[in-house]
């Protein structure tokens, strides 16, 4: 986290661990304006690393699930990075940040990652780096977000998806309610005061409420090579495409979508307890095997966690479902807000 953006976030009453703002002194209020009303949110926990050169969109484009030739300066993509076996190591919000392209991930895995992408550059003509304290990144979500995002930018995407730079930086349009801003370090702190009237400052555990909510997953740490990504519905929200060339893990990928059954779904659950990723599910239909594990968790506005969590569709649709064993507390499933593909 940038030391001058720290220091302002603990001016503005934040509670700090590591890179993560965790709350601003009440955090059921924070979830109460998460689930009613607008809220803004740092998102220093999330890396970003930063690819440049003449040869980076031929590079990306073998390396990650989307078609990264799509994403123009006016637009963005979510976008995965695959292990030879089609699981995912990484998923991504990809933008055009000047004649960069930006991947915003898990900050937990960025070392990791970047790492791994590094030694594949070989002789293109492509260089990779760690753009984290770069810039502030805030994210903007609520029915009063459009308005605070234009009173703070003075102007904004019109659809999801798409890009536009300001003077002060850019925003991305992640949402119909919902945008993610990359600000420049000196103009974070009016950018800030200039949301204030429409937002309601959140910890990072409530923007991740937002995000699951919206179905959105993020492969962290724990996660790491778990899921292909239809798994975690990552078709269903735009992050593969099936007409580009080959990447690592394509072939599986490919198998998984047009040959076979899937035999397991991402779904939104609520559970009465703390659920973290990677924790196992049970039913009485597996025995004694997990039927699923958590992608996502957050404590939800009124109490308890929500989650996503990927589940074996005959489990999810025949039987109850329960945290860490057979007779750990019960998942609610809920709907997701987007449909699945058939």
């Amino acid at each position: 986290m940038i030391e001058s953006w720290k220091n302002h976030l603990l001016a503005q009453g934040a509670a700090i661990e590591g890179n993560a703002v965790q709350h601003y002194g009440d955090p059921a209020a924070e979830r109460a304006a998460a689930a009613s009303g607008t809220i803004v949110a740092d998102l220093s926990q999330l890396g970003v690393i930063a690819f440049h050169g003449e040869d980076t969109a031929a590079f990306l484009q073998g390396q990650l699930t989307n078609d990264v030739r799509a994403v123009d300066a006016d637009s963005a993509q979510w976008n995965g990075y695959c292990s030879p076996k089609g699981r995912l190591l990484a998923n991504f919000l990809v933008w055009r940040q000047g004649e960069e392209y930006r991947l915003q991930l898990s900050g937990d895995i960025l070392p990791a990652v970047l790492k791994r992408l590094s030694m594949f550059i070989l002789r293109a003509k492509v260089k990779a780096r760690d753009a984290s304290d770069e810039t502030v990144r805030l994210v903007v979500a609520g029915a009063q977000a459009a308005q605070a995002v234009r009173a703070a930018l003075g102007m904004l995407p019109e659809a999801p998806m798409r890009s536009a730079a300001a003077e002060a930086g850019l925003v991305v349009r992640v949402g119909a309610d919902k945008f993610v801003l990359s600000v420049a370090p000196e103009r974070a702190a009016d950018v800030w005061q200039a949301l204030r009237p429409f937002a309601t400052p959140v910890g990072a555990p409530v923007w991740d409420w937002l995000r699951l909510s919206a179905g959105i997953p993020m492969i962290v740490a724990a996660t790491q090579e778990h899921f292909v990504p239809q798994m975690v519905n990552f078709e269903a929200i735009g992050g593969v495409s099936f007409q580009k060339g080959c990447y690592p893990g394509q072939e599986i990928v490919a198998r998984s979508q047009y040959l076979g059954k899937l035999k397991r779904r991402m779904f939104l659950a609520h559970v009465d307890a703390e659920a973290a990723p990677g924790d196992n599910l049970y039913s009485t239909d597996m025995d004694g095997q997990p039927s699923g594990s958590v992608v996502n968790a957050a404590p939800a506005p009124g109490g308890g966690f929500d989650l996503l969590a990927v589940l074996q569709l005959e489990s999810a649709a025949h039987h109850a479902l329960h945290l860490k064993a057979l007779d750990g507390p019960a998942l609610t499933l809920k709907p997701l807000p987007y449909a699945l593909p058939e």
